[in-house]
């Protein structure tokens, strides 16, 4: 019975039975007409909620981690200058995969808990006139901290600064489930992934790729095979794939879209502030805070509480799942130890949540914490009981 429990860690999301249904299909040639019928209307969705006005979506089987490969592999070459903020474990991970690659990356270290250094970005670049800088890595929302970075601010430094480099963005925590606007904030590179947002099993890095981004694919040098951008979109042209793909996943992602756009995406959008709203309203019930610095930075997609002194979040972690049955998140890098993460993203509902506030009260008291139960969801309940916004995706 324990398996029908919510999970509530930031991915992978819950995944909705119409979703799971359009994954569950029979073997299908992938080379096949009946294969780009179902393939086009998921990269099509998809451009839709990236918010692209023109470029190209690629569809890769593989999770966040092989987008972020894929984005610099097919866009820079050895040697080459990239900067980037190293505030939270995901932001830390790329750019230790930049490293690996033989990037020379240029680091902004900036507290976890704080986002992106826009004004720091900003004269980081306007220091490098001759243009040695190629790339900005963003992580828009660091998942680890539960901090959201103001991707638009960051075009805006950019163009302030006059340089060209390409905005590169992870948005695998973020998109399908919070405001983006690839068109609007100018993103050469947007990656997603399929188990987040999108609701779906984990395996496949979805990209969205600007005209400038896909310029840049002739010249750059560092090694690519699985990823290359070039072999997958002379493929596309043909309805198919330079190799085997992940059918079942992109026949879930078709479903996947149409179910954000029936909700609507601003709905979806409305949806999820409403829930980690009512998240940090218990939060603060408890006596505690979330890690991000401001409310400004406050993630819609995931909440890291910070524990009281004396407590350790992975304990809490640990007990629920153990008990309870429930998954929340464990802190990772500077903050583990130091907060415990709840995930409200994808398919949850005010109802859905509370419980998971529930289970995280009866931990606490479990281990004697300093808790009354009940604080921290009868505050969410008061919020939600006089909030408007949308309801959860219907079942069907």
């Amino acid at each position: 019975m324990y398996a029908q429990n919510p999970v509530f860690i930031p991915g992978p999301t819950n995944i909705p039975d119409p979703i799971r249904k359009a994954c569950d299909i029979p073997t299908l040639d992938h080379r096949s007409p009946a294969f780009a019928r179902l393939f086009q209307p998921a990269v099509a969705g998809v451009r839709r909620v990236l918010g692209m006005a023109e470029g190209e979506v690629i569809l890769l089987p593989s999770t966040g981690t092989g987008g972020w490969e894929a984005a610099i592999t097919n866009t820079l070459s050895p040697g080459d200058t990239v900067l980037a903020a190293r505030h939270g474990m995901f932001s830390h991970r790329w750019i230790d995969l930049c490293q690996r690659h033989g990037l020379n990356v240029e680091i902004l270290e900036t507290p976890w808990g704080e986002g992106v250094p826009l004004q720091r970005i900003e004269a980081a670049l306007r220091a490098d006139p001759g243009g040695q800088i190629k790339a900005v890595l963003a992580t828009h929302n660091e998942t680890a901290t539960g901090v959201r970075s103001d991707i638009g601010g960051l075009r805006r430094a950019l163009d302030a600064a006059k340089h060209p480099a390409l905005l590169l963005v992870d948005g695998v925590s973020s998109i399908g489930s919070m405001p983006f606007d690839m068109a609007a904030w100018g993103v050469d590179i947007a990656v997603a992934g399929s188990q987040k947002g999108f609701m779906l099993p984990a395996g496949l890095a979805i990209l969205g790729v600007s005209p400038k981004a896909l310029a840049t694919m002739q010249t750059a040098t560092l090694l690519r095979t699985f990823f290359d951008f070039r072999d997958m979109l002379k493929s596309y042209a043909a309805g198919g794939y330079p190799y085997t793909p992940a059918v079942g996943l992109i026949a879930g992602l078709a479903r996947a879209v149409e179910m954000l756009e029936d909700e609507g995406l601003d709905a979806v959008y409305a949806r999820h502030h409403r829930l980690a709203e009512g998240v940090r309203r218990a939060v603060a019930a408890w006596g505690m805070r979330p890690c991000a610095a401001a409310p400004v930075l406050f993630s819609d997609t995931v909440t890291a509480v910070l524990v009281p002194d004396g407590c350790n979040g992975t304990d809490l972690v640990k007990l629920a799942a153990e008990k309870y049955g429930v998954a929340f998140g464990v802190g990772l890098g500077e903050v583990a130890g130091k907060v415990f993460r709840i995930g409200h993203l994808g398919m949850l509902s005010d109802v859905m949540v509370l419980s998971g506030l529930a289970t995280a009260e009866m931990c606490m008291a479990d281990l004697g914490w300093p808790i009354k139960l009940g604080s921290g969801v009868a505050a969410a309940q008061e919020y939600y009981r006089g909030s408007t916004g949308a309801l959860a995706i219907a079942a069907e």
